[in-house]
């Protein structure tokens, strides 16, 4: 199962960012590609103490969904809503500058696998408490579900 902890599967992810353009078209959803880059910036900054999320968990998602998004080997669906903190139409970063915001998505993705020890700490917004191979793995679920979104 591919995770951002891994080296080759890191590698082929931020390729795949790399591929976007500020003019991809959405394959499905409403996001624009520099607000799914800002959005994908937003979730990295918010892991790595940078924003406030409120938490919105329950047992639910702290369990069985968070099981079945990170582990059944399903893509996660479409159409998904977002908190607002994390959403570019409501209070999530908007987009400035499409090269400088995908620059440093990539930098924030290698400093999310680069440094899995500050995830001790930190609460996914619907799983609650994760391990460091849960965060790995559900950073690289996330960053494949919007690329996909843009036929990345």
């Amino acid at each position: 199962m591919k995770t951002l902890g891994n080296f080759s599967d890191k590698q082929e992810v931020l390729a795949r960012v790399a591929r976007v353009r500020v003019d991809s078209p959405r394959v499905w959803g409403k996001m624009s590609a520099p607000q799914m880059v800002c959005h994908l910036r937003d979730s990295f900054r918010s892991k790595l103490g940078d924003g406030s999320v409120r938490p919105a968990d329950t047992f639910f998602t702290r369990t069985l969904m968070k099981w079945g998004a990170l582990w059944v080997p399903l893509r996660w669906p479409q159409g998904i809503k977002t908190v607002p903190e994390l959403d570019q139409k409501i209070g999530g970063t908007p987009p400035v500058d499409f090269e400088a915001d995908r620059q440093e998505l990539i930098g924030l993705a290698e400093q999310f696998a680069g440094k899995p020890g500050f995830l001790a700490t930190a609460r996914h917004l619907f799983f609650g408490k994760m391990s460091t191979g849960e965060w790995m793995r559900w950073a690289y679920l996330h960053m494949d579900h919007h690329l996909r979104q843009f036929g990345c």
